[in-house]
């Protein structure tokens, strides 16, 4: 295996981990207080103990499909475009949050790399979209 396919998987592993931990651990296990609140923030009409889990169970979904469909960047893309938006809402519903520990600053900005590197080291002779 050559080193270039070792990064990329490593990359796809490192995102799909991601999204199934952020989608299993905080929404689905044990709803975190702070999802529950930028959750309910929105005003939407669904609490956020019925949002949560399925927003959870969406991130998982990503996450495999971001492990098993490795012939396809539109996973990839989609993980980018989502982090953006996701960012931008903290950004807009609970900005304090941009400054706490382990903030979405840090997580999201990561994995967009780790989408940037996928894009880089995906095989030129595989059908990426």
């Amino acid at each position: 295996m050559n080193s270039s396919l070792k990064v990329h998987l490593i990359a796809r592993i490192g995102l799909a981990f991601v999204f199934l931990y952020h989608g299993l651990i905080p929404k689905i296990i044990w709803l975190s207080p702070v999802e529950e609140q930028l959750t309910n923030l929105h005003n939407i009409g669904i609490p956020a103990t019925v949002l949560s889990p399925i927003a959870g169970g969406a991130e998982i979904l990503l996450g495999l499909s971001i492990l098993l469909l490795r012939q396809s960047l539109y996973p990839v893309y989609f993980s980018a475009v989502l982090l953006i938006v996701l960012l931008i809402d903290v950004a807009i519903f609970m900005p304090g949050l941009l400054v706490e520990a382990f903030n979405p600053v840090s997580i999201n900005i990561t994995a967009i790399i780790l989408c940037y590197i996928i894009v880089i080291t995906q095989k030129k002779d595989i059908k990426v979209c």
